[in-house]
Protein backbone atom coordinates (compact mmCIF):
# COMPACT_ATOMS: atom_id res chain seq x y z
CA UNK A 1 0.00 0.00 0.00
CA UNK A 2 2.93 2.61 0.89
CA UNK A 3 3.80 1.88 -2.74
CA UNK A 4 1.25 2.85 -4.40
CA UNK A 5 0.99 5.82 -1.89
CA UNK A 6 4.41 6.66 -4.08
CA UNK A 7 3.34 6.16 -6.96
CA UNK A 8 -0.09 7.75 -6.94
CA UNK A 9 1.37 10.97 -5.66
CA UNK A 10 3.40 12.22 -8.96
CA UNK A 11 -0.04 11.54 -10.75
CA UNK A 12 -2.29 13.53 -8.43
CA UNK A 13 0.62 16.73 -8.73
CA UNK A 14 0.81 16.34 -12.17
CA UNK A 15 -3.10 16.68 -12.42
CA UNK A 16 -3.07 19.49 -9.49
CA UNK A 17 -0.08 21.06 -12.13
CA UNK A 18 -2.44 20.84 -15.24
CA UNK A 19 -4.60 23.13 -13.59
CA UNK A 20 -2.61 25.51 -12.92
CA UNK A 21 -2.95 27.88 -15.64
CA UNK A 22 -6.72 27.92 -14.53
CA UNK A 23 -5.69 28.91 -10.74
CA UNK A 24 -4.14 31.80 -11.54
CA UNK A 25 -6.40 32.81 -14.23
CA UNK A 26 -8.83 34.45 -12.58
CA UNK A 27 -8.49 38.35 -10.53
CA UNK A 28 -9.68 38.29 -7.21
CA UNK A 29 -12.39 41.26 -7.70
CA UNK A 30 -14.02 38.82 -10.94
CA UNK A 31 -14.33 36.44 -8.25
CA UNK A 32 -15.97 38.54 -5.60
CA UNK A 33 -18.35 39.70 -8.66
CA UNK A 34 -19.43 36.16 -9.38
CA UNK A 35 -20.58 35.42 -6.07
CA UNK A 36 -22.24 38.49 -5.21
CA UNK A 37 -24.51 37.71 -8.12
CA UNK A 38 -25.57 35.01 -6.60
CA UNK A 39 -28.82 34.91 -4.41
CA UNK A 40 -26.91 32.83 -2.03
CA UNK A 41 -24.60 34.94 -1.13
CA UNK A 42 -25.78 38.31 -1.09
CA UNK A 43 -26.86 38.56 2.47
CA UNK A 44 -23.50 37.05 3.53
CA UNK A 45 -22.08 40.06 2.01
CA UNK A 46 -24.44 42.79 3.61
CA UNK A 47 -23.79 41.38 7.21
CA UNK A 48 -20.08 39.71 7.62
CA UNK A 49 -17.72 40.78 9.46
CA UNK A 50 -14.84 39.54 6.76
CA UNK A 51 -14.17 36.68 4.37
CA UNK A 52 -11.13 35.46 2.73
CA UNK A 53 -11.65 34.87 -0.99
CA UNK A 54 -9.67 32.01 -3.20
CA UNK A 55 -10.13 33.06 -7.07
CA UNK A 56 -8.73 29.48 -8.36
CA UNK A 57 -7.94 26.04 -6.27
CA UNK A 58 -6.67 23.62 -7.97
CA UNK A 59 -7.81 20.17 -6.96
CA UNK A 60 -7.01 16.47 -8.21
CA UNK A 61 -6.50 12.95 -7.21
CA UNK A 62 -6.57 9.24 -7.95
CA UNK A 63 -7.24 7.98 -4.27
CA UNK A 64 -4.20 10.39 -3.01
CA UNK A 65 -5.26 13.46 -3.79
CA UNK A 66 -4.73 17.18 -3.18
CA UNK A 67 -5.58 20.87 -3.29
CA UNK A 68 -4.24 24.21 -3.42
CA UNK A 69 -4.65 27.41 -4.14
CA UNK A 70 -3.42 31.42 -2.72
CA UNK A 71 -6.53 34.02 -1.73
CA UNK A 72 -7.05 37.58 -0.27
CA UNK A 73 -8.92 37.95 3.28
CA UNK A 74 -11.21 41.27 4.08
CA UNK A 75 -11.95 42.49 7.33
CA UNK A 76 -14.89 44.67 6.88
CA UNK A 77 -14.13 44.80 3.64
CA UNK A 78 -10.42 46.09 4.04
CA UNK A 79 -7.76 44.10 2.43
CA UNK A 80 -5.70 42.72 5.54
CA UNK A 81 -3.83 40.01 3.80
CA UNK A 82 -3.02 36.84 2.09
CA UNK A 83 -3.59 33.44 2.43
CA UNK A 84 -3.12 30.12 1.11
CA UNK A 85 -4.99 26.53 1.33
CA UNK A 86 -3.73 23.36 0.95
CA UNK A 87 -5.32 19.34 1.40
CA UNK A 88 -3.83 16.61 1.34
CA UNK A 89 -6.94 13.55 1.27
CA UNK A 90 -6.67 9.89 1.20
CA UNK A 91 -9.63 7.95 0.23
CA UNK A 92 -12.24 6.99 -2.95
CA UNK A 93 -11.71 9.93 -5.03
CA UNK A 94 -10.46 10.01 -8.93
CA UNK A 95 -10.39 12.97 -11.08
CA UNK A 96 -9.36 17.16 -11.09
CA UNK A 97 -11.19 19.73 -10.36
CA UNK A 98 -10.66 23.67 -10.56
CA UNK A 99 -12.91 25.93 -8.15
CA UNK A 100 -13.44 29.30 -6.58
CA UNK A 101 -14.39 29.42 -2.94
CA UNK A 102 -15.06 32.15 -0.33
CA UNK A 103 -14.82 32.08 3.40
CA UNK A 104 -17.49 34.37 5.30
CA UNK A 105 -16.74 35.54 9.03
CA UNK A 106 -20.07 36.16 10.65
CA UNK A 107 -18.25 38.39 13.46
CA UNK A 108 -15.01 39.00 15.11
CA UNK A 109 -14.19 35.62 16.64
CA UNK A 110 -14.20 33.55 13.44
CA UNK A 111 -12.14 36.28 11.50
CA UNK A 112 -9.49 36.07 14.06
CA UNK A 113 -9.67 31.89 14.44
CA UNK A 114 -9.10 31.98 10.96
CA UNK A 115 -6.33 34.53 10.77
CA UNK A 116 -4.77 33.13 14.10
CA UNK A 117 -1.67 30.95 12.03
CA UNK A 118 -2.90 27.86 10.81
CA UNK A 119 -6.69 26.84 10.59
CA UNK A 120 -8.35 23.46 9.81
CA UNK A 121 -11.74 22.91 8.91
CA UNK A 122 -13.06 19.79 10.66
CA UNK A 123 -14.23 16.86 8.79
CA UNK A 124 -17.95 18.61 9.59
CA UNK A 125 -16.71 21.29 7.62
CA UNK A 126 -19.60 21.83 4.69
CA UNK A 127 -20.05 23.98 2.02
CA UNK A 128 -22.24 25.23 -0.81
CA UNK A 129 -21.61 24.45 -4.18
CA UNK A 130 -22.84 27.08 -6.41
CA UNK A 131 -22.21 25.92 -10.05
CA UNK A 132 -23.94 26.57 -13.77
CA UNK A 133 -26.71 24.20 -14.05
CA UNK A 134 -26.97 22.85 -10.32
CA UNK A 135 -26.51 23.64 -7.07
CA UNK A 136 -26.08 21.39 -3.63
CA UNK A 137 -25.13 21.51 -0.33
CA UNK A 138 -22.48 18.88 0.93
CA UNK A 139 -21.86 17.96 4.38
CA UNK A 140 -21.01 14.96 6.71
CA UNK A 141 -24.73 14.68 6.99
CA UNK A 142 -25.44 14.06 3.52
CA UNK A 143 -25.96 15.94 0.01
CA UNK A 144 -28.77 17.50 -1.54
CA UNK A 145 -29.17 19.07 -4.94
CA UNK A 146 -31.45 21.32 -7.22
CA UNK A 147 -31.42 22.51 -10.82
CA UNK A 148 -30.63 25.75 -11.37
CA UNK A 149 -29.51 27.81 -14.49
CA UNK A 150 -26.32 29.26 -12.95
CA UNK A 151 -24.64 31.49 -9.99
CA UNK A 152 -27.31 34.08 -9.85
CA UNK A 153 -30.59 31.85 -9.89
CA UNK A 154 -31.75 29.44 -7.51
CA UNK A 155 -33.04 28.65 -4.73
CA UNK A 156 -31.53 28.55 -1.32
CA UNK A 157 -33.02 28.07 1.80
CA UNK A 158 -31.85 27.61 5.62
CA UNK A 159 -28.22 28.54 4.73
CA UNK A 160 -26.43 29.22 7.99
CA UNK A 161 -23.02 29.97 9.39
CA UNK A 162 -21.54 26.83 11.39
CA UNK A 163 -19.15 28.37 13.85
CA UNK A 164 -19.41 31.36 12.69
CA UNK A 165 -18.23 30.51 9.01
CA UNK A 166 -19.91 30.33 6.04
CA UNK A 167 -18.52 28.45 2.91
CA UNK A 168 -19.37 28.79 -0.82
CA UNK A 169 -17.55 27.34 -3.78
CA UNK A 170 -18.30 27.62 -7.48
CA UNK A 171 -16.91 24.91 -9.74
CA UNK A 172 -15.02 26.13 -13.28
CA UNK A 173 -14.09 23.08 -14.39
CA UNK A 174 -13.15 18.96 -14.71
CA UNK A 175 -14.56 16.54 -12.40
CA UNK A 176 -13.75 14.57 -9.14
CA UNK A 177 -15.95 12.54 -6.98
CA UNK A 178 -15.14 14.05 -3.72
CA UNK A 179 -17.62 16.52 -2.16
CA UNK A 180 -15.68 17.54 0.77
CA UNK A 181 -13.99 20.87 2.49
CA UNK A 182 -12.88 19.03 5.67
CA UNK A 183 -9.32 18.69 6.14
CA UNK A 184 -8.83 22.13 4.14
CA UNK A 185 -5.59 23.49 5.69
CA UNK A 186 -4.77 28.00 5.60
CA UNK A 187 -1.76 30.06 6.36
CA UNK A 188 -2.67 33.62 6.68
CA UNK A 189 0.30 36.42 6.26
CA UNK A 190 -0.62 39.78 7.46
CA UNK A 191 -0.16 42.65 4.78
Amino acid sequence: MRNLKFCLLPLMILIVMSLSPVVFADSYSDTITVFKKSNATKSFFKNCYGYAVFPTVGKGGIGIGGAYGKGQVYEKSKFTGTVSLAKLSIGFQLGGQAFSEIIFFQDKRSYTEFISGSFEFDASASAVVITAGVQAKAGTEGVTAGASAGPATGEYADINYSKGMAVFVHTKGGLMYEAAIGGQKFSFTPQ
